[in-house]
C-alpha cells in the first residue's frame, strides 16, 4: 500500500469515519473500495488531497483573514453576494501551491497512471467539502467537478479550481441558511480514474423512490455519455425502476418499469479552446435505444441494493459505464436527504378542485400543486429580475440557480429527469414541479396565469389559469387495528406508489383500464392487425407509439405488463386483485384504430363487455394478450401476488369457457398459485353463487352494477339519480346473500364498488354481515378504518 502523508490519501486507504479529513464524497469512496469490493461492486482507482493540505494551500497564501473580511463586507451590505464569491475564488484560483503539497500531487498521479498502465491517465477532479453528503444536509452539486483532465498541470489547475468552487455564489449561501462555519468547512480534491462513458453512457441511481419515498423500488436514469448531462439535467434520459424484493432470485427479472427517455445529447472528450468535454447531438439511433440492457439494470440495482445495506440508509448513487471495456462503475454514492427525512406518520394530499386546459406535460416531481403566474427566464444572467411567488419557467437549472429556486411557487423546466439538479432542489425545497416538458419555455409568457398538478401520477400537467386546490394533512399515526381487510381501488401505476404508505393489505381492484386507455392508448385488435387497418391517421399514431418494439403486440404486452407490475409492487406481498380489461364496446372504440373492430349498440351497458368478449372470436386474441402480460408479471417479473378477476360473468358455462382460454394462454387456476375472483355485478351471480364459487376462488361485489341490474336503473341516468342508491333494501338483501353463499362455501368476499367510500352506514352493514374485505378510494381509508374498529368493538 501508498504511505500516507498529511497532503494525499489513496481511496483504499480511507473509510467513512475520515469525513473530516476529505470530506464525505472522498470517505464514501474508499468506504466502497475497502468494504464493497468483494461483493463484485466496481469503484474506480485514485486518491484524494487532505483538508489539511486546504489548509495550508490557504495559510501559504495568506487568504483566511483576507476571506472573512470579505464574508464580513457581504454581511453588512457593503457587498453584493455575486462579488463577494466572486473576489474569493478569484483570490484562491490565483494561489501558489506550498511545494510540498504540489510534489504529492503530482507523485499520486504518476502512480495512478502507473496502476492503470498508462502514461497520462485521464481522471475526474471532483470536490468534497468535509461538511458535504451528511445525512441531514445535502451539499450535492455546490461545488465542481473537471472531467477528463491529464498531465500534472492541468490537474494542479483543477485542484485550485477545486478549492474556488468552495465559495460559489450558492455554496456561501446555503452555509449561510444552514449555520455553518464558512472557515470550519475544508475542502479535498477527489481524483479519480476517468470511466470511458463517452463511448457508452452513464447516470444516476436511488434506492429509494425520490417522489413517494417507496422504500422497495431502485431507481435509475440514464443517458449517452458522460453523466454530468443528466446530474444538470441537460438532456431527459432512460427512466427504469428495479423492484427490491424480488432481486436475489437470480430467475426473476423484477424490472416494474422502463421509460425511453430523449437523451437529445450526450457529452464526450475535448481537446479544443480550453476545454476537456463538450456536448453534441444524439443520433436518432440513440435516441430511440435504451442505454442499459436488463441486465446491466438489474446489476446496477443490486449494487444499489447491497450500497444501501451497508450504510444503513437510503443511497444517492452515480454509476459510469466504461465504452471501451463494458464494465459498469460507481464513482459516487451519498444519502439520500429528501425522502428518507420525511415524518413517516403524516401524509400529505392535495386535490385539484377544477380542472381547465392541459397545455402541456411533464415528469411530476413531488405530489403537490402550487398555482401563479409564469415567469420565463432563459439564463442565470437574468435571475435578478425573477419576482418571488411567481412560476419559474426555464430551460434547465444548475446550482446557480438556487437563490431563485427557492423564491418559486412552482418550477417548469423543458429538460431533465427525476433525477436532475432541478428535481432534486424542488424535492429538498418542497415545491411543485413539472420537469422535461420540452414546451415550457416556447409556449408560456411571462405572467401567463398557470396551475402546476403534481398530484395525478407521474405526469406531471400545467393548466391554464389560476385553478382552486386542496391541501390535506393525513395522521397515520394511533390508527385502531381492524379484523375486516381493509384494501385499495386502484386504477393508475403513479397513484399506487404515491398511496403506499396507507395502511391496507392489498389492492382490491386494480383497473386495468387506465393502463390500457392512458398508457398503451391503442386497440389490442388494431396492433394485431395492424397491416389490415383502414384508418391511416390510427395506422401513422400506432406507428409511432410502437416505433421501439419489432412486435407491435409486443408493445401492448410489455406496457400493460409494466403497469400491473407497478401496481403489484407497491402492496407485495399482499394480495393485488387485477381484473381484466372492462371496457364497453363504445369505450373500446375510442381507443387508436378501435373502430374497426367494435360494433355500435344500443345499450353498450348490458352489450359486448367483461367475460363474452374474452371467448369471442372478435376479441380473443386482444385477450390473449392481457394473459400475456399477467403470465409474464406473475412468472418473469415474479409478483405472484396478482389475482386475475372476471368482471361481468353473465352464467357458469360462460365461466368455464373463460377459466378453458386462460388455460390455453397459460393461466391455470391454482397452478403456481394462481387464484380467480369473479365479479358479483349480475343477480345471476348471486342467485348462482354456491354453483360460481365452485369455479372462482374468491368474489369482489361490484355494488354500482350490482345497483343497476337489481334496481332496473341506468346508473348514469341524470332523471333516474334518486333512485339509484346502493343503500336499497333490495340492494342490501342480494349483498347479504351473496355474503351468506360465500360463508357457506368458504370463499373469499369483498366488495369494490364506491359505496363504503360513500356511505359510513353502508360500511356498517358491510362489517355486521362479516365481509371479508372493503376495498376503497385511498382518500376515505381512514376514515373507514376507523368507521369499521367501532362497528367491530360493538359486535364483540
Amino acid at each position: 500500500m501508498t504511505p500516507k502523508t498529511d497532503s494525499i490519501r489513496w481511496f483504499e486507504q480511507l473509510t467513512n469515519q475520515d469525513v473530516a479529513l476529505v470530506g464525505g464524497k472522498n470517505a464514501s469512496l474508499g468506504e466502497m473500495i475497502g468494504t464493497l469490493k468483494a461483493e463484485g461492486i466496481q469503484v474506480p482507482d485514485g486518491f484524494a488531497t487532505t483538508s489539511e493540505a486546504y489548509r495550508r494551500y490557504l495559510a501559504e497564501n495568506d487568504l483566511e483573514e483576507k476571506i472573512r473580511g470579505r464574508l464580513d463586507e457581504h454581511r453588512k451590505g457593503e457587498k453584493s453576494l455575486h462579488q463577494t464569491g466572486d473576489s474569493i475564488r478569484r483570490m484562491i484560483r490565483r494561489g501558489k501551491w506550498p511545494e510540498g503539497i504540489a510534489v504529492a500531487i503530482g507523485e499520486a498521479y504518476r502512480e495512478l497512471c502507473r496502476r492503470r498502465g498508462e502514461e497520462e491517465v485521464s481522471v475526474a477532479v471532483r470536490s468534497s467539502a468535509t461538511a458535504e453528503d451528511l445525512p441531514d444536509a445535502s451539499f450535492a452539486g455546490q461545488q465542481e467537478t473537471f472531467l477528463n483532465v491529464t498531465g500534472e498541470e492541468d490537474l494542479l489547475d483543477a485542484c485550485r479550481k477545486c478549492y474556488a468552487s468552495l465559495f460559489t455564489d450558492r455554496a456561501i449561501s446555503y452555509r449561510e441558511n444552514k449555520g455553518f462555519d464558512h472557515m470550519q468547512v475544508a475542502l479535498s480534491v477527489g481524483v479519480q480514474a476517468m470511466v470511458r462513458s463517452d463511448k457508452a453512457g452513464a447516470g444516476v441511481m436511488f434506492s429509494i423512490d425520490t417522489d413517494t419515498g417507496f422504500p422497495e423500488v431502485v431507481v435509475i436514469d440514464a443517458a449517452w455519455g458522460l453523466g454530468e448531462n443528466v446530474v444538470q439535467g441537460t438532456v431527459t434520459p432512460d427512466s427504469y425502476t428495479v423492484f427490491k424484493p424480488l432481486l436475489e432470485n437470480r430467475n426473476l427479472k423484477p424490472i416494474l418499469g422502463k421509460k425511453l427517455g430523449n437523451k437529445e445529447k450526450k457529452m464526450v472528450y475535448a481537446r479544443s479552446a480550453g476545454q476537456t468535454t463538450r456536448n453534441i447531438d444524439t443520433s436518432a439511433r440513440e435516441r430511440r435505444a435504451f442505454v442499459l440492457c436488463d441486465d446491466e439494470i438489474l446489476q446496477l440495482a443490486r449494487w444499489a441494493v447491497v450500497i444501501e445495506r451497508h450504510y444503513g440508509r437510503p443511497m444517492d448513487m452515480e454509476w459510469a459505464k466504461d465504452g471501451e471495456s463494458g464494465e459498469i462503475f460507481i464513482v459516487q454514492a451519498r444519502p439520500e436527504t429528501v425522502q428518507s427525512r420525511r415524518e413517516a406518520g403524516v401524509l400529505k394530499t392535495y386535490a385539484l378542485k377544477e380542472k381547465s386546459e392541459v397545455l402541456f406535460t411533464g415528469i411530476a416531481i413531488g405530489e403537490a400543486i402550487a398555482a401563479g403566474k409564469a415567469q420565463v427566464i432563459r439564463s442565470a444572467s437574468e435571475i435578478d429580475r425573477f419576482e418571488e411567488g411567481n412560476i419559474l419557467v426555464t430551460g434547465m437549472t444548475d446550482p446557480d440557480w438556487v437563490p431563485i429556486m427557492k423564491k418559486a411557487a412552482g418550477i417548469i423546466t423543458d429538460h431533465g429527469g427525476r433525477t436532475s439538479h432541478a428535481a432534486i432542489v424542488s424535492r429538498e425545497l418542497g415545491i411543485a414541479a413539472v420537469i422535461g416538458t420540452e414546451h415550457g419555455t416556447s409556449e408560456l409568457e411571462d405572467g401567463q396565469a398557470v396551475t402546476l398538478s403534481c398530484a395525478e401520477g407521474d405526469s406531471g400537467k400545467v393548466y391554464a389559469g389560476l385553478l382552486e386546490f386542496s391541501e390535506t394533512e393525513v395522521n397515520l399515526d394511533d390508527l385502531p387495528e381492524v379484523k375486516t381487510q381493509i384494501m385499495l381501488n386502484i386504477a393508475s401505476p403513479a397513484a399506487a406508489s404515491r398511496w403506499w404508505r396507507l395502511p391496507c393489505r392489498g389492492i382490491g381492484l386494480a383497473r386495468m383500464e387506465f393502463i390500457i386507455n392512458s398508457i398503451i392508448q391503442a386497440h389490442p385488435m388494431a396492433l394485431l392487425k395492424y397491416d389490415e387497418l383502414e384508418d391511416k391517421d390510427a395506422k401513422r399514431r400506432i406507428r409511432e407509439l410502437t416505433r421501439n418494439y419489432a412486435d407491435r403486440s409486443e408493445y401492448f404486452v410489455d406496457q400493460l405488463a409494466q403497469g400491473i407490475a407497478s401496481i403489484a409492487a407497491s402492496r407485495y406481498p399482499d394480495p393485488v386483485i387485477v381484473r381484466m380489461s372492462d371496457f364497453k364496446s363504445n369505450e373500446y372504440a375510442e381507443l387508436i384504430g378501435g373502430r374497426q373492430f367494435e360494433l355500435a349498440e344500443e345499450n353498450p351497458m348490458l352489450g359486448f363487455r367483461g367475460a363474452s368478449r374474452y371467448y369471442s372470436d372478435r376479441y380473443r386474441a386482444g385477450f390473449a394478450l392481457e394473459c400475456a402480460a399477467i403470465k409474464r408479471v406473475r412468472e418473469e417479473i415474479g409478483l405472484a401476488n396478482v389475482v386475475v378477476m372476471i368482471p361481468f360473468c353473465r352464467t357458469l358455462k360462460e365461466a368455464d369457457r373463460v377459466l378453458e382460454v386462460m388455460a390455453e394462454e397459460g393461466l391455470v387456476r391454482g397452478q403456481l398459485g394462481l387464484e380467480v375472483y369473479v365479479m358479483v355485478e349480475i343477480p345471476a351471480n348471486v342467485i348462482l353463487a354456491e354453483e360460481f364459487a365452485a369455479r372462482f376462488d374468491g368474489f369482489s361485489i361490484g355494488s354500482n352494477d350490482l345497483t343497476q341490474l337489481t334496481l332496473g336503473v341506468d346508473r348514469d341516468s341524470a332523471i333516474l339519480k334518486e333512485l339509484f342508491d346502493e343503500r336499497d333494501e333490495a340492494v342490501m338483501t342480494t349483498i347479504r346473500q351473496a355474503i351468506s353463499a360465500a360463508k357457506k362455501t368458504g370463499t373469499k368476499i369483498g366488495i369494490c364498488g364506491q359505496a363504503p367510500s360513500d356511505y359510513p352506514d353502508f360500511v356498517d352493514f358491510l362489517v355486521k354481515e362479516g365481509i371479508d374485505s372493503i376495498s376503497l378510494n385511498p382518500d376515505s381509508v381512514i376514515g373507514v378504518i376507523r368507521r369499521v374498529a367501532e362497528v367491530e368493538s360493538r359486535r364483540i
